[in-house]
């Protein structure tokens, strides 16, 4: 419980600081990134917790890691929570933050998985047949994910939408096992 409490409190308290900066839609994308990059690696996310290591080394690590890829508020903000002791709690905060994002525009943030970058086009037909198949306005987070096989993962807060290749081959198995 605390640590929702935490994760709360910090990503409230980042989407007041980004929002009052007026630099909401390019951070937040920012952050959502890099906590999906730090959701996947263990050792990178174990490092920027490890409070045994100085704090210097850890906002050293965020610079290296980030430095070329983020705004320097975006790097600012990840350092701020690393050298809290924040660290092990940066997805769950970033992922938090996103939502708040989404719900002050009234929306839904759906991550999608696709084997290919999606261009803008793509982007809004696929975010218009989101936002008719589940009746909320749609936010898409696209993740480059090359395990993707033809097609496209949505995922909307627990709902899953699997529109790809390997699915609709798992469904013609099952049919033809019935």
């Amino acid at each position: 419980m605390a640590d929702d409490q935490l994760v709360e409190g910090y990503a409230e308290a980042l989407f007041r600081l980004v929002q009052a900066e007026g630099e909401l839609d390019r951070v937040e994308d920012e952050l959502y990134r890099f906590g999906k990059v730090l959701e996947s690696n263990y050792e990178l996310k174990r490092a920027l917790s490890d409070q045994a290591v100085d704090s210097s080394v850890r906002t050293g690590m965020l610079e290296e890691l980030a430095g070329d890829k983020v705004s320097p508020q975006t790097l600012g903000l990840l350092s701020f929570v690393v050298d809290q002791g924040r660290g092990r709690l940066l997805p769950e905060i970033l992922a938090r933050l996103s939502e708040l994002v989404a719900e002050s525009r009234q929306a839904a943030i759906a991550e999608v998985r696709s084997a290919i970058p999606l261009d803008d086009e793509q982007q809004a037909q696929l975010a218009d047949g989101l936002s008719k198949a589940t009746s909320l306005n749609i936010e898409l987070k696209v993740i480059v994910d090359p395990s993707v096989m033809g097609g496209v993962v949505a995922k909307i807060g627990d709902t899953v939408i699997d529109g790809t290749v390997r699915r609709r081959l798992e469904q013609l198995r099952e049919q033809v096992r019935s």
